[in-house]
């Protein structure tokens, strides 16, 4: 380990253990502001209180001291008096009740129903992060300090996307703030977790309950885990990249670094031959994070350490960064488009938002928040939207090193072709119609590898072109009897045609740049499919 990564390891251990135990009272006893209110609504019901004005998260206020040490982050805005309407089981969305609990490790949260099915969640604002450590650590300095850093987060991001969002064509839900009053007993059981707390509530797009004329002719919704199933499954289920390209670089725009699989759901449409799946984005906790203003998050933010914790600013610093926890599903769901595709993309989004979209947007702060961070909010957002191309080449190229051309459990011919020195091209053929599903052009400048699975059944694969230089192509055969021809040749010290697979059921024709990886292990063609 380098001096200096030693050196910033030591200060955060020392910064660290002076900070003792976890605080058996981290979080304020409660978010409404004024106590003599307070004690009033214990006995008050929802439908005798209109509007309360609480801090989200009080405790976060620190001194200087301690955030020049840990980050300013947003504490001020966590602390900033906000008037929030009451939540009313009974009135909200028509009348609501209790589906089911949900929540991670972190955030509380509920599935509500109304008389027609349609689903929304009702999330905590704030978080308790402490709950994803092992439980000897719960009670130390750490949990202080997991706890400390959700200041990072700006708890009122995203009430202002939509706006946006809308008018770049990407589909969303639309949060509201609410507060549950300590008498409030509508929950049942779950009521001592919701009593007294922030919440935001939003439509909860799970399955075909949820259509709304927003998706169109969408004839279902299904999980990332479902669509991917069938993805892999079927050879007549299609992700519609070119809007999830859009969705994603939306994120860039407005620095969520936090796109996991499990942060999307997927709308439907079927047009008698196939089904395609559009991406629709959830949970917004991560947009407009602030990390780095303090000495020790700067250190863990660094490339070297915790590198996808980025910070919003006016400039992209480290695109690769806010691509880190979504790469599972990139790698997947990115796989057809080129660096045009993505530069039109990037030039559709900057039409889309105008200065006055993202005004507009940024202006449902609520008011003393706006006062707070507005300005600068906007002025960030107007210059990442005018640098959007470049973070966008940027985004490309870091998806186009390795790209993975996936087949299905059906049967597929690979056919790839090395075009010349620069450029070999990937098709992919249903067998089951002899119809094209997949085509591109990859560059050797951009690309250095590139891998084919098969998954299961009968595949063909064929590799032809007589070149000097080429890209490095690897056959991952999966489950099945495949038939693979290597008629490729590249004048180089390495060959290029690297075969995975059994050696029982496959055939191989082997040529100058085979290196046969065949084996009598099955787990030589595994794929992990779902994010297990």
């Amino acid at each position: 380990m380098k001096s200096y990564h030693l050196h910033a390891l030591s200060l955060a251990c020392i910064i660290l253990f002076s900070s003792g135990c976890a605080r058996k009272n981290f979080f304020a006893k409660t978010p409404v502001v004024d106590q003599e209110r307070y004690q009033q609504l214990k006995d008050a019901s929802p439908a005798d209180v209109d509007s309360v004005t609480v801090m989200a998260g009080k405790h976060y206020e620190r001194n200087g001291f301690h955030n020049f040490f840990w980050g300013e982050h947003y504490r001020d805005v966590w602390a900033t008096p906000v008037t929030v309407g009451v939540f009313d089981m009974k009135q909200a969305k028509g009348g609501l009740s209790v589906e089911k609990l949900g929540g991670g490790m972190q955030t509380t949260s509920l599935t509500l129903i109304d008389d027609n099915g349609f689903t929304y969640a009702l999330r905590s604002l704030d978080k308790d992060p402490a709950g994803i450590l092992p439980k000897f650590w719960r009670n130390t300095f750490v949990a202080n300090v997991l706890r400390d850093q959700t200041s990072a987060i700006n708890p009122y991001a995203a009430f202002v996307l939509p706006t946006m969002a809308e008018a770049a064509g990407i589909p969303h839900s639309k949060p509201e703030l609410v507060y549950v009053l300590p008498s409030d007993t509508t929950f049942g059981e779950y009521s001592d977790k919701f009593q007294d707390r922030v919440f935001m509530i939003e439509e909860k797009y799970n399955d075909d309950r949820t259509l709304t004329p927003m998706l169109g002719n969408a004839v279902d919704i299904a999980s990332s885990k479902k669509m991917l199933k069938k993805r892999f499954g079927d050879d007549d289920h299609f992700i519609d990249q070119r809007e999830f390209a859009r969705a994603r670089l939306f994120d860039l725009l407005i620095n969520d670094w936090d796109r996991h699989e499990g942060q999307w759901e997927w709308a439907v449409y079927d047009d008698g031959n196939n089904k395609t799946y559009r991406a629709i984005p959830k949970d917004r906790d991560n947009a407009f994070y602030k990390f780095d203003d303090g000495i020790i998050p700067w250190l863990f933010s660094r490339k070297w350490a915790i590198r996808k914790f980025e910070t919003f600013g006016p400039r992209y610093k480290d695109v690769y960064a806010l691509m880190m926890n979504a790469s599972f599903i990139d790698n997947r769901a990115l796989t057809e488009l080129t660096a045009e595709d993505y530069q039109q993309l990037a030039t559709e989004l900057q039409a889309s938002l105008t200065d006055d979209v993202i005004e507009r947007a940024i202006r449902q702060f609520p008011p003393k928040v706006y006062d707070r961070l507005g300005e600068q909010t906007i002025r960030n957002l107007k210059s990442r939207r005018d640098l959007l191309p470049q973070a966008a080449q940027e985004f490309y190229l870091h998806l186009a090193k390795n790209p993975l051309v996936i087949g299905t459990d059906q049967e597929e011919r690979f056919e790839v072709e090395r075009l010349n020195d620069e450029e070999t091209a990937v098709k992919v053929i249903r067998l089951s119609d002899d119809k094209q599903v997949y085509h591109r052009v990859f560059k050797r400048s951009e690309t250095k590898q590139i891998t084919l699975h098969g998954l299961a059944e009968d595949d063909e694969f064929e590799v032809k072109g007589d070149v000097n230089k080429g890209i490095r192509v690897v056959i991952v055969g999966g489950r099945g009897e495949d038939e693979i021809k290597d008629k490729s040749n590249v004048k180089s010290w390495r060959r290029k045609t690297i075969v995975y697979d059994t050696k029982r059921g496959t055939e191989i024709e082997f040529g100058p740049e085979t290196v046969d990886k065949t084996t009598s292990d099955v787990r030589v063609h595994a794929f992990d499919r779902e994010g297990h």
